[in-house]
């Protein structure tokens, strides 16, 4: 059996640099706060030199990896549209932005990767927020999309100030899972032939809002860190050696070797999806010959519904459990989503990036 080691990290996190509140060691200890591994800042169209390193709290022990990334878009863009995050480029690459194309060629050229920004999302006019979807979709070669942006989802239920009022103090009450369009969009993208994984992410600002002389942090940093992260898989342990841990964490991401957890309901540390075949086995993001079938497991921290989907259909549904086993005979795509009940009703807790059977 492949032995693994599981790292969780925020991926798409604001600092003063752009619209956000807090500097990079302010990222740095909230994330320490929640329990993080690692952080990568993505600025708006500024990649940020010098602060990327270990940073640690009041003890060796407590450290977050922090890496700096890059959310690009055409700011002159009439209406906003196309949000790129640009990871492990390692250099300013926003005068590309007006050509989605060329800035993943680019992105690809410096030995980075893209995922595409909340590609659905939904405006909150009462508030003059507009919705900021991905709409050029004649481009090839970026790794995937964010299925998962906590406060786009949060943007959502902005539908009058009474609602913005209840989301704003009781988030957990309205959160409930990725859009089912970003979902659809996901498993139209993989059926057209394209490997794309996924990532879910804070969108984290830390913005405060004054009242007369009270002023207030809407959603710190350390909160959001406790919410929607992306866990990865690596081969081999993060040792404390910033160069070849951002390796590590970097490729990991870029393989999708990683699943989308929603650790505020209960942490989901502890998950896995393996397949195991003839002398082979291997996670997610990567892919495995069928041969004389393929053995899948799931294992969930606690008892949720899980799901198992091979091409976007249901081929295994157990309503309560930790463990599954399934045996696939036949060649596609399997993924796994899990579900936990909290605060009254069924939230989205997990879901997997794809294995492969071929």
């Amino acid at each position: 059996m492949k032995t693994v080691h599981e790292y969780a990290g925020n991926l798409h996190v604001h600092t003063t640099y752009s619209d956000g509140t807090g500097m990079h060691a302010d990222v740095a200890q909230a994330a320490i706060q929640a329990g993080l591994d690692f952080v990568i800042v993505t600025d708006h169209n500024v990649h940020v030199s010098g602060v990327e390193g270990y940073y640690y709290g009041q003890s060796r022990e407590e450290r977050v990896l922090l890496l700096v990334g890059e959310e690009i878009h055409d700011a002159r863009r009439d209406s906003q549209a196309n949000h790129m995050l640009v990871y492990g480029a390692d250099k300013e690459l926003s005068q590309f932005a007006s050509n989605p194309q060329r800035l993943i060629d680019e992105a690809n050229k410096q030995d980075g990767f893209c995922y595409l920004a909340h590609p659905i999302e939904r405006a909150a006019p009462l508030f003059n927020e507009g919705a900021i979807p991905w709409l050029e979709w004649d481009i090839e070669g970026y790794t995937g999309i964010e299925l998962w942006n906590y406060m786009s989802e949060l943007k959502s239920y902005l539908s009058s100030k009474t609602a913005a009022v209840r989301a704003a103090f009781n988030p957990e009450k309205v959160i409930s899972g990725p859009y089912p369009e970003t979902i659809a969009l996901w498993e139209q993208l993989m059926r057209e032939g394209k490997s794309v994984k996924v990532i879910g992410s804070a969108d984290a600002h830390a913005t405060s809002y004054s009242m007369g002389p009270l002023t207030k942090v809407v959603f710190p940093y350390d909160y959001l860190f406790r919410c929607v992260n992306t866990h990865i898989l690596t081969l081999n342990p993060l040792t404390g050696d910033f160069a070849s841990d951002k390796k590590l964490v970097l490729n990991a991401l870029r393989e999708g070797m990683s699943f989308v957890g929603y650790d505020l309901p209960a942490s989901t540390q502890g998950f896995r999806f393996i397949a195991q075949g003839h002398n082979t086995n291997v996670v997610m993001g990567e892919w495995i010959r069928l041969g004389q079938g393929v053995t899948l497991q799931i294992v969930v921290p606690q008892v949720a519904e899980i799901r198992l989907l091979k091409d976007g259909e249901i081929v295994l549904q157990e309503t309560e459990s930790t463990h599954r086993t399934y045996i696939a005979n036949q060649p596609g795509i399997y993924r796994v989503e899990a579900y936990t009940h909290y605060q009254g009703k069924s939230r989205g807790w997990i879901f997997s990036n794809p294995i492969f059977i071929i």
